[in-house]
């Protein structure tokens, strides 16, 4: 779409965790080479807002959790200054990886490089406190937002702001009364799945419905479309921004977008397409193949966020293609090799119909799910022992 120019130019990217070659570079002072071509889109802009997926700390102690435990060099920093990064997202599952001392290493280097922090804090009202940007008479509000896996740390002192259906009401409510804009940032949904589930959908046009002007997804490591509701933007995942990955070169975990936002009385955007962490280390702009096959991709995505049947008959073949992993987790045995035997029909299931259906019904109901979830995150030895 034809850009309006003279408005508030406001970049968000997805998710920046800079380890791997990413952090060697970072560590020899080699900015040039994280950000290559790519650099021009981090220069003309008001804001710039990434999601910081990891904490930039020596620490060493990780918290209990369950899968990979992310951290970066705290001269990491130096990134994002030299991106020219004013505001780091940080209500994610992996902030809290190295508990509240990687936290607060992380918060005090930010602090002290001039670079805003949103989404976190000791209590759950200040990590719902939004970010105010104001510029050109008008305020804008950045509200952060994550699904609730590992976003506490295990003392208690911080947590990240939970995507929880009625603090997302009272906090867009309060934001829309005092400020111009509001913008909402969330690190949820399915990760490789490239398509928003019919209940994301429904939650973040709700999002709209409440005063949100834009609602902006990561965490899912594979970009997504995007669709105008209410005459409003709503992207359902702008892939990684910077993840250098070894085992995933060349795939589209090493795909994603940027979004410009030019903010007057209305709201233009632009999506500039990227790739990172392939053969070559660092962030690239797409070549003219490239980018047809991105423009392609997305309006096929597009086409299915449009037609809620066909969004529905999607994740119905993501649940399919899930099923077996999941069905591994709720039976009572846990490991790859009794997993893979009993996918091969070689073990046998162990939970039965009336225990899965039990399950089911302690899962659904809000009220059971709450003593269950309880239960679950206790540390008391009158609830689990080790």
């Amino acid at each position: 779409m034809k850009m309006n120019e003279t408005g508030i130019k406001i970049l968000l990217t997805g998710d920046f965790c800079p380890i791997g070659r990413v952090e060697e570079l970072a560590l020899s002072d080699n900015y040039e080479a994280v950000f290559n071509d790519f650099k021009d889109v981090l220069v003309g802009n008001d804001l710039i807002i990434t999601d910081l997926e990891c904490p930039l700390t020596f620490s060493t102690e990780k918290r209990k959790k369950t899968g990979p435990h992310q951290k970066a060099h705290p001269e990491c920093i130096k990134l994002l200054q030299h991106a020219g990064i004013g505001l780091a997202a940080m209500a994610n599952n992996h902030i809290m990886d190295y508990g509240s001392r990687g936290l607060t290493d992380t918060l005090e280097l930010c602090k002290a490089n001039d670079i805003a922090t949103v989404g976190i804090g000791r209590s759950g009202r200040e990590a719902a406190e939004p970010f105010i940007f104001s510029k050109n008479g008008k305020r804008i509000a950045v509200l952060n937002f994550a699904d609730e896996e590992f976003i506490s740390s295990p003392d208690g002192l911080y947590m990240c702001n939970p995507l929880d259906a009625v603090g997302v009401y009272y906090q867009i409510k309060e934001a829309r009364q005092t400020n111009d804009k509001v913008i909402v940032i969330v690190h949820a949904g399915n990760e490789f799945y490239e398509l928003p589930s019919p209940r994301t959908q429904n939650l973040y046009r709700y999002m709209i419905d409440l005063g949100a002007d834009c609602v902006i997804a990561h965490h899912t490591h594979a970009f997504s479309g995007y669709e105008i509701y209410n005459s409003k933007p709503v992207f359902y995942g702008l892939g990684n921004f910077i993840y250098d990955w070894p085992g995933k070169r060349n795939s589209a975990w090493n795909k994603g977008y940027v979004v410009k936002l030019v903010i007057s009385e209305t709201i233009d955007f632009e999506l500039i397409p990227l790739k990172q962490g392939n053969d070559k280390p660092g962030i690239f702009h797409l070549d003219e193949e490239e980018t047809n096959e991105f423009e392609t991709h997305i309006r096929y995505l597009n086409s299915i966020i449009s037609d809620e049947r066909k969004l529905e008959e999607k994740f119905a073949d993501y649940i399919a293609s899930v099923a077996p992993m999941y069905n591994a987790y709720i039976e009572p045995y846990f490991g790859a090799l009794a997993s893979s035997l009993r996918n091969r029909g070689l073990f046998p299931k162990l939970m039965s119909k009336r225990k899965r259906l039990l399950l089911l019904n302690i899962i659904r109901c809000e009220s059971h799910r709450e003593v269950l979830l309880r239960i679950l995150e206790s540390t008391k030895s009158d609830y689990i022992k080790d």
